[in-house]
């Protein structure tokens, strides 16, 4: 029986279309999956699998398959290690035809429920010469082994995953790199804010030390260790924002997010600084309405405010979750918490059902404060 012609016009445009899915928004599993089903489907295998190694290129990081059941899989269990055949294509990567699976001196056997598999086809995935991982068929149906013009079509399907690998890592890399950029950052103006705030603290208690009997002594006094206790929130706040391990999944990386990307509607950079256990006492219910609030509340700062300063607080003490946004604005002119645009009357309501409250106040400074507060038992 002749091979069939690689040169169907059909399978060149379903591999074209494989490689194009490269510039598609989809997760790297799913569009793995895509290429195995696309290379099952092409040579008439009953299983697939694509193997991803891992960053020291001794074994997988990723095994995706098709064709198993739900119910095989978990008898199966774990997924494989890199060993028999699978281990030989990692140390030797070129493709790999078997009529026999079993029969092949390096064949390390299937775990208890796996199904029987025969007739074998594994192909590298590489890109310049590196190897990413490798795609695997095996049982093909029709025919007693895989054929050669099977090996091609394989062959292109797995380049077009390895590319997609090495996109993903890329990405990858690219966003440690700016996560990287924007700590040293972050660290650089925690470094000048705080020097800059204790100098001026210095001078502050420096001109009461001359003169400890003198009018107004107290107060000064008082204004200093309040400027100390917003240094010392400012620190905390540098400190989450720079971050661990998960820590740009936590309610203060969403809220610095927001409001870094607020900044242009704003028209000049928002403070942001935290109270408290923010990210391990705030819900996702309660963060997700928080960031809603401080969208609104900041875009009207931005649209109405002519303000040329705002700060965004966050604090959380015991029993409640507290966000203030101020602004040095036009402010409200004697707008309260009853009423105002849609925007905020859709706060206080959504405040409302979390059993708090949306407040707008007018400083005493001047400009405005909304004050939004629900409890944390929500």
């Amino acid at each position: 029986m002749p091979y069939r012609s690689i040169d169907d016009p059909v399978k060149l445009r379903r591999i074209l279309e494989a490689a194009m899915l490269i510039q598609a928004d989809l997760d790297l599993p799913d569009l793995l999956r895509h290429v195995i089903e696309e290379a099952c489907s092409m040579t008439s295998a009953r299983y697939g699998a694509l193997g991803v190694l891992n960053a020291k290129g001794d074994g997988l990081s990723q095994f995706v398959t098709v064709g198993l059941s739900t119910e095989e899989e978990a008898t199966i269990g774990s997924r494989p290690a890199g060993r028999g055949v699978l281990g030989l294509l990692i140390t030797q990567p070129r493709p790999l035809r078997l009529a026999t699976l079993g029969s092949h001196p390096d064949s390390y056997g299937f775990p208890p429920g796996h199904p029987p598999m025969n007739s074998f086809l594994g192909v590298p995935i590489t890109v310049r010469d590196e190897v990413y991982g490798n795609l695997y068929l095996t049982d093909k149906q029709g025919w007693s082994e895989f054929t050669k013009d099977d090996e091609a079509l394989v062959g292109a399907l797995a380049l077009s995953a390895g590319i997609a690998v090495e996109n993903s890592r890329l990405h990858q890399q690219v966003a440690q790199v700016a996560v990287y950029e924007d700590r040293d950052r972050l660290a650089r103006d925690l470094h000048d804010t705080v020097i800059q705030r204790l100098f001026a603290i210095g001078l502050a208690l420096q001109s009461i030390a001359g003169a400890p009997q003198g009018p107004g002594a107290g107060d000064r006094l008082h204004g200093a260790i309040n400027d100390i206790d917003e240094t010392i929130r400012q620190v905390r706040a540098s400190i989450y924002a720079l971050g661990g391990p998960g820590a740009e999944q936590g309610v203060r990386s969403r809220v610095l997010s927001l409001v870094r990307d607020l900044d242009p509607v704003v028209g000049f950079e928002v403070s942001v600084s935290f109270t408290g256990p923010v990210d391990s006492a705030v819900s996702d219910q309660i963060a997700d309405q928080l960031l809603v609030t401080i969208r609104e509340a900041l875009t009207n700062v931005g649209r109405h405010a002519r303000a040329t300063s705002a700060r965004v607080v966050v604090s959380v003490d015991g029993s409640r979750c507290r966000l203030e946004v101020i602004d040095d604005g036009q402010g409200f002119g004697g707008v309260t918490s009853r009423d105002g645009g849609r925007g905020l009357g859709n706060l206080r309501r959504r405040a409302e059902q979390l059993n708090g409250q949306l407040l707008i106040e007018s400083p005493p400074q001047g400009g405005s404060a909304v004050i939004w507060q629900v409890p944390l038992g929500v």
